[in-house]
């Protein structure tokens, strides 16, 4: 099985240049300003510039509104945009409009119900992710890169109208497993590469794309 990686929130000119060196396909910029992995637009567009042409530039945003896509995208290129907020799948629409970017909606999921909106999004967007969903008394929870991981069996021989990614507490240790259980082709990793909440760890991310390449 060919799998591809996508590195998310990353932060720093190594990390960029190890993840691009190891082979990843996607890599993600955040711009969430809560996260400790956010970028401000001028760092961003030094970060994108190490990103060959083969190389997806992914920005992830939360419930942005146009005004902030419009400034980050006049500095920053990129050729897909993330949300991973409570975007409608009107705003979705909207979203592709405004930047004429395709768009990945995630999808927070703990038990099967929560794939049911998945159908809602139909039209809407060109990507889907499944990440993990916090728990309602999580103290600090992000929108994502919480390290937590959610049965990925619930994803096992479903099929949507676009592709999709995983994502959520996938580390090179579990990611054989990730692949196995929920049949995904791409996986995407932010906390599952750091030494701490946003720093990314050079090793770690070399390993992670060793064992992808591995499958």
């Amino acid at each position: 099985m060919s799998v591809a990686a996508k590195i998310c929130g990353i932060n720093d000119a190594t990390a960029m240049r190890t993840a691009v060196a190891g082979g990843a396909k996607f890599v993600g910029l955040v711009f969430y300003p809560p996260s400790p992995r956010a970028l401000d637009p001028d760092a961003a567009a030094e970060l994108a510039a190490l990103v060959p042409a083969d190389v997806s530039r992914v920005g992830l945003f939360v419930d942005p509104d146009d005004a902030l896509l419009n400034k980050i995208l006049e500095r920053v290129p990129l050729e897909m945009i993330q949300l991973h907020g409570s975007e409608s799948p009107e705003r979705c629409r909207a979203v592709k409009a405004c930047t004429g970017l395709p768009v990945m909606k995630a999808i927070k999921v703990a038990t099967k119900a929560d794939l049911d909106v998945t159908h809602t999004y139909d039209g809407a967007v060109d990507w889907l992710m499944f990440d993990a969903k916090a728990p309602a008394g999580m103290t600090n929870a992000l929108p994502g890169g919480n390290a937590l991981t959610f049965d990925w069996a619930l994803l096992t021989g479903r099929k949507w109208p676009v592709p999709w990614m995983l994502a959520g507490g996938i580390n090179a240790d579990n990611v054989t497993d990730a692949v196995r259980a929920s049949g995904t082709t791409i996986i995407d990793v932010s906390s599952g590469v750091e030494a701490a909440p946003g720093h990314k760890d050079p090793a770690r991310i070399r390993a992670f794309l060793e064992a992808i390449e591995s499958l």
